[in-house]
């Protein structure tokens, strides 16, 4: 090791750049939430937990902004089942 390190020319910041578009955010999760997301990356044969919990926001703010008429015809679909269905679900 040198007795003396010249940082003339370092910057301060962080060293990874943040891209467009994105910001950089600390936040305090629960440990399960963030075991169950980097499971499901595990399952789904690797990728990025982070880009994953960005994603399931995203689908919870579009169906947080779905209007109340929209959201309730969705339910009904989902739960009743259809007269054009067959016993095993199949349409």
């Amino acid at each position: 090791m040198k007795k003396e390190y010249d940082f003339g020319s370092g910057k301060r910041g962080a060293v990874v750049l943040v891209p467009a578009g994105k910001t950089r955010v600390t936040i305090l999760l629960d440990d399960e939430v963030l075991e169950w997301f980097r499971a499901k990356v595990h399952e789904m044969g690797g990728g990025d937990y982070q880009a994953l919990i960005n994603s399931a926001l995203r689908q919870h703010i579009g169906q947080a902004n779905e209007p109340l008429e929209e959201m309730l015809r969705r339910v009904i679909r989902e739960e009743i089942p259809s007269p054009e269905r067959d016993r095993t679900g199949q349409a």
